[in-house]
C-alpha cells in the first residue's frame, strides 16, 4: 500500500484540489454555491490528477525517460516496485472514476463541461504517452497553466453560476502560474536526464539560466493576477494572497541557487506555496 500511495504522488494533489477550492470561493462570493456539485467537482479533479500521475509513471518508464540516473523521487514502474501493467490499469481505473464523478457535472453544465472533461482525459494520457508526448514538445508548463489553473477554476465556477465572470479567469491564471512553476522546477531538475533521453521540455529548450528566471517571473505574475481579482471583485479580500510574496521571493532565490537533486526541496516548497497562496485567496474571496 505504501508503494501505491507513493505512486499516486499525494504531494501533487494540491495542484488539482486548490483550484477547485478557489473556484468554489469565487462562486460563493457571487452568491451561489451548491455543495454537492462542489464535492463531485473535487472528486473528478482528484481522480484525473491521479490518472495523470500514474500514466506519467508508466509511459516515462516505457519510453526510457525515467531511468536509474533520474534525480527525482523514485518512480514505481521504472524502479520495478510495481508491474507496468498494474500501473497502466490503475491509470485507466482513475480515468473511469473521474468520468463517473463527472456525470453529475455534465448533467449540470451540459456540453461545455462534457467537452472539457473529454479533453482533460485525453491530455492526461497524451502528456507522456502516444507517438508525440505533449511533455516532450515543451508544452508541460502551458498545459499546467491551462488545466490546473484557468480550466479548473473556470470550470468549477461555471458549474456553480452557469456563467464565467472575469474574476474566475483571473484567479485561474494566478493559480495556473503556480502550477506552471511546479512543472518548471521539476523539469529544471531533470534537464540533464531529459536531454539525454530526447525529452525536449520547456526547461531543456530555455536552458538552465533562463528556466530559473522564468520560475521567478511566474510567481510574480501570480501576484499581479491576484490584484486583478481584487479589482474585478471590488474588494480587498483577495489581496490576502499577497501575503505569500516574501515566501515566493525566498523560494525564487533558492531555485536560483540549487542544482540537481537539491531542487526536490524546491519542488515540495513550490507545491506548499501554491497551497498557502490558494488558501489565502479562497479565504479572501469568502470574506470579501
Amino acid at each position: 500500500m505504501s508503494v501505491w500511495l507513493a505512486a499516486l504522488r499525494p504531494r501533487t494533489f494540491p495542484a488539482s484540489l486548490v483550484p477547485v477550492a478557489v473556484g468554489l470561493a469565487v462562486a460563493e462570493h457571487y452568491g451561489r454555491l451548491d455543495p454537492a456539485i462542489g464535492a463531485f467537482t473535487l472528486a473528478s479533479a482528484l481522480a484525473l490528477q491521479i490518472a495523470t500521475n500514474l500514466a506519467n509513471d508508466y509511459f516515462d518508464a516505457q519510453s526510457g525517460v525515467d531511468h536509474a540516473e533520474r534525480l527525482g523521487p523514485v518512480r514505481a514502474t521504472q524502479s520495478g516496485l510495481l508491474a507496468p501493467g498494474a500501473v497502466r490499469r490503475a491509470a485507466y481505473a482513475a480515468l473511469f472514476v473521474g468520468a463517473a464523478a463527472g456525470l453529475p457535472l455534465i448533467v449540470r453544465g451540459g456540453l461545455p463541461i462534457a467537452a472539457t472533461g473529454i479533453v482533460s482525459m485525453i491530455v492526461a494520457l497524451a502528456y507522456s504517452g502516444g507517438p508525440y508526448p505533449l511533455a516532450s514538445l515543451g508544452l508541460g508548463e502551458a498545459l499546467a497553466f491551462a488545466f490546473f489553473g484557468v480550466v479548473a477554476v473556470g470550470g468549477t465556477v461555471y458549474l456553480q453560476l452557469h456563467g464565467l465572470p472575469l474574476a474566475a479567469l483571473l484567479a485561474g491564471a494566478a493559480l495556473g502560474c503556480h502550477a506552471a512553476a511546479i512543472m518548471l522546477v521539476n523539469n529544471l531538475r531533470d534537464i540533464p536526464t531529459d536531454t539525454s533521453a530526447g525529452k525536449r521540455t520547456l526547461a531543456v529548450r530555455l536552458g538552465d539560466a533562463e528556466a530559473r528566471r522564468w520560475y521567478g517571473l511566474l510567481l510574480l505574475a501570480s501576484l499581479v493576477f491576484v490584484c486583478g481579482v481584487a479589482i474585478e471583485t471590488r474588494s480587498l479580500g483577495p489581496l490576502l494572497a499577497l501575503g505569500v510574496a516574501p515566501l515566493a521571493r525566498r523560494e525564487a532565490e533558492r531555485v536560483g541557487e540549487r542544482h540537481g537533486a537539491d531542487l526536490n526541496a524546491s519542488l515540495a516548497a513550490t507545491a506548499r506555496l501554491e497551497l498557502v497562496f490558494g488558501g489565502l485567496l479562497a479565504l479572501g474571496l469568502v470574506l470579501a
